[in-house]
């Protein structure tokens, strides 16, 4: 007998979801924390390095599982839950790690927390609504210059670079990750500031639309 083809597709389970390809790379990143901080709990240079490796491969597998997602279409429920949550775990434990290490001052964790922490409220707030609310070019910023001065902020020694034929000299990767990830605080606070004025916006529509 020919399926009908205008039968609803049948719904995969969480099972399932879980043990696709792109939700198990995710789930690598969340399982990878643990060794990325006991690496980072001598803080030698070449336990950054190894630091260092682990954390660029879990910013790989966020980009790649998004695109396997999309190229093998088993977006789900789930991946949509942990994706973001594995992101968030991996930067909040390195930038909680640099504290006692004196590589980033404490106010500075504090505030990126409180912003994410907001934003991940709003956000879930605006989805009850029925509202999607997407990453502005400031996010985007912010998430480049976290990624990278994480990267530094974990190498975290002076090394002597160079750049082709020019010779930078001797550069502090400590100081540098923190200039970056200060950076990304102001980027941090103007997204913010755009998903409230973006969930106003959303919000005052369809309350328009309900009293039309």
């Amino acid at each position: 007998m020919n399926p009908d083809p205008a039968a609803k597709p049948r719904r995969r389970s969480l099972a399932e979801d879980a043990v696709n390809l792109p939700n198990l790379l995710t789930m690598g990143r969340i399982v990878a924390i643990p060794f990325f901080v006991w690496l980072l709990d001598v803080p030698t240079p070449v336990r950054g390095f190894w630091a260092c490796i682990v954390f660029t491969l879990a910013a790989i597998t966020d980009v790649l599982d998004g695109y396997l997602a999309r190229k093998l279409g088993v977006v789900s429920v789930l991946g949509k839950f942990l994706d973001p949550l594995a992101d968030k775990l991996i930067v909040m434990a390195a930038l909680v790690w640099m504290v006692p290490m004196g590589r980033i001052p404490a106010w500075v964790v504090v505030l990126l927390l409180a912003r994410e922490l907001s934003v991940t409220g709003l956000r879930s707030v605006a989805a009850s609504e029925g509202v999607i609310i997407s990453a502005g070019q400031e996010g985007k910023t912010k998430t480049a210059l976290q990624m990278i001065g994480i990267v530094a902020l974990v190498l975290g020694y002076p090394y002597h670079l160079s750049y082709g034929p020019i010779d930078l000299g001797v550069v502090d990767l400590g100081h540098v990750g923190q200039l970056l990830v200060v950076l990304s605080l102001l980027f941090s606070f103007a997204s913010a500031a755009q998903y409230v004025r973006l969930f106003a916006e959303a919000v005052e529509a369809k309350e328009r639309k309900r009293s039309a």
